[in-house]
């Protein structure tokens, strides 16, 4: 009898051991098969992470937005504030309605010397003839109805778009993802209320 229990004691005690074993080999699996930390997981489609505007390169735009709408708010020839700048990835697009030429290559030659600018488009227009107040009004109205026809819809993401209208004549600016949206876009601000012409300074996402 004695012998039985202490055979079933070693028996129990076997059993516990190899439970241990095992479960030690699981952790060891589970450790192996997890992504180290700090990496990023494959896609399960493609296989690599998707390719994407990163904080980082968010952040050093809209430094870079910032330095260039100073530089041109500082120069006296350049009417910095009817200038829309908009950045990606370090291209500059410079928009919106200039009196002179003149201003158009100041803004440019400005532009491309602040730090951070790896390039620049130019989507300056020249003003044609004098806004009276009446006109500056109805711009107004223009512009914060298409950009609320421009957020009403899914399918154009109307914050990566600026606005400027001049005597009804809508200009849109900035970096969208596709041709789609910019073919939705005009088609959208042109069925607006007051708008008699659009032009078109929008850029495609690189």
């Amino acid at each position: 009898m004695k012998v039985r229990s202490a055979a079933f004691v070693q028996g129990l005690a076997l059993a516990g051991a190899v439970s241990i074993l095992l479960a030690g080999c699981g952790n060891r699996e589970e450790v192996a098969s997890a992504p180290a930390a700090g990496t990023m997981a494959p896609s399960a489609s493609t296989g690599t992470p998707p390719t994407a505007t990163t904080v980082g390169t968010e952040i050093d735009d809209s430094v870079v937005t910032t330095r260039v709408k100073t530089a041109l708010l500082a120069d006296r020839d350049v009417k910095g504030f009817e200038i829309k700048v908009e950045t990606r990835k370090g291209q500059v697009q410079l928009s919106g309605f200039v009196d002179t030429q003149q201003q158009i290559d100041n803004a440019l030659a400005l532009t491309r010397k602040v730090e951070g600018v790896t390039g620049v488009e130019n989507g300056m227009s020249l003003k044609l003839g004098n806004t009276t107040v009446g006109n500056a009004v109805d711009d107004g109205i223009v512009t914060a109805k298409v950009k609320s026809a421009l957020l009403a819809d899914a399918d154009v993401k109307s914050f990566d778009i600026a606005i400027v209208t001049r005597k009804g004549d809508v200009q849109l600016s900035g970096f969208v993802d596709n041709q789609a949206q910019i073919n939705r876009a005009i088609d959208i601000a042109r069925a607006v209320e007051g708008v008699q012409n659009i032009t078109n300074e929008m850029s495609i996402k690189k």
